[in-house]
């Protein structure tokens, strides 16, 4: 069975495929166009080469979440390993190359995967701001054990008593060490060991159940400083 022939013409006795990159590179340039548009492939090449670059400092379970090629894989790992400032540059080019074959949900797969690695995922961020939340509960109402217990019954009670203890003591000596002046504002408060341990096990606990606890999440979600 004869080949279908492909579709083109020729320039200086070589043949271009229509659809081709020098097919489109010679229609630009006929229409005037190809200076913008090389600088807008070159813009763009750069920008994958950086994602590519990025990939090498992604933490492992979310790069296995993107499912990428072994061929990339391996890319990335030998770029890993490469300490010659010449050959890890050839690498990252190489990687850049691999880079351009991907399709624009892989693209937008890894700059959601480097997103959420640089800023937390939604669910981590909860996490975050219950912890918080409990913690202050915790810490200014003795009722609120007794409902974190219920909610969390897989908790150390002995352990939580005596952070919630300990947490509540540093605060009062913080307090009497540095009284606020009339009308002014509180001075920043120093976290103590046992403050800082008491959101480790409060967001450990939290992350680690399939039932989001009692405490709303319907403050702005802030950063824990000293967690």
């Amino acid at each position: 069975m004869s080949r279908k022939p492909k579709k083109g013409y020729f320039v200086k006795g070589h043949f271009v495929a229509e659809g081709s990159d020098l097919d489109l590179e010679l229609k630009a340039e006929l229409k005037g166009t190809w200076d913008s548009s090389r600088t807008d492939m070159k813009r763009e090449s750069d920008a994958l080469q950086k994602l590519g670059e990025d990939l090498l400092d992604l933490r492992s379970d979310l790069l296995a979440r993107l499912q990428l090629s072994d061929k990339l894989l391996e890319a990335l790992a030998e770029a890993r390993r490469i300490t010659n400032f010449e050959g890890k540059r050839r690498q990252m080019q190489y990687i850049g190359k691999i880079m351009r074959k991907l399709e624009e949900s892989q693209i937008a797969a890894i700059h959601a995967a480097m997103e959420e690695q640089r800023n937390g995922s939604p669910a981590e961020k909860l996490s975050v701001l219950q912890a918080e939340q409990w913690r202050e509960r915790l810490l200014a109402e003795d009722g609120a054990l007794a409902e974190w217990l219920d909610s969390f019954p897989g908790t150390d009670s002995q352990q939580i008593r005596a952070l919630i203890r300990q947490a509540r003591k540093d605060n009062q000596a913080a307090a009497a060490a540095a009284p606020a002046e009339p009308g002014a504002a509180p001075a920043p408060r120093k976290a103590s060991r046992a403050y800082r341990e008491l959101f480790a096990l409060l967001r450990a606990q939290i992350s680690g159940s399939s039932a989001l606890p009692g405490a709303a999440a319907t403050d702005d979600d802030e950063d824990d400083s000293d967690a």
